[in-house]
């Protein structure tokens, strides 16, 4: 593992995700789920978070619809925080919350919008018309 490419992408998933959010990843991890934590950072934060071609609210947006579409609501969690931070607003999630029904099915929807309600609520975000 390259100790550069895995600073860069923990700095990238500080950036996206928040240092809250961080912290507690990491100084949860132990021996068994340290190496993962390392991993994303490397992998998915790291080479992935980082290339050029898609801007930050764009990967986010793609991500919330794909783990939407996989019914991995804690992680939508998370994520819901990551598009805030990287400048979607409430309206953009929505919309991509519900496209995802057509192509993953209501109920994944229905827990999805359930999931993003959560965390517009937790953050005070306004809920537009």
């Amino acid at each position: 593992m390259s100790n550069d490419s895995r600073g860069a992408g923990k700095a990238r998933r500080t950036q996206v995700m928040g240092a809250e959010f961080v912290e507690h990843a990491m100084n949860s991890a132990d021996g068994f789920s340290r190496p993962l934590q390392d991993w994303v950072n490397e992998h998915a934060w790291g080479s992935t978070w980082l290339r050029d071609g898609l801007d930050l609210k764009t990967r986010s947006l793609c991500t919330c619809a794909m783990l939407a579409a996989l019914g991995r609501g804690t992680e939508l969690k998370g994520h819901i925080r990551g598009a805030i931070n990287n400048g979607a607003s409430v309206v953009e999630i929505r919309e991509v919350l519900l496209h995802s029904a057509i192509y993953a099915g209501a109920p994944a929807a229905v827990d999805a919008f359930r999931n993003a309600r959560e965390v517009i609520d937790a953050l005070g975000l306004d809920i537009p018309e």
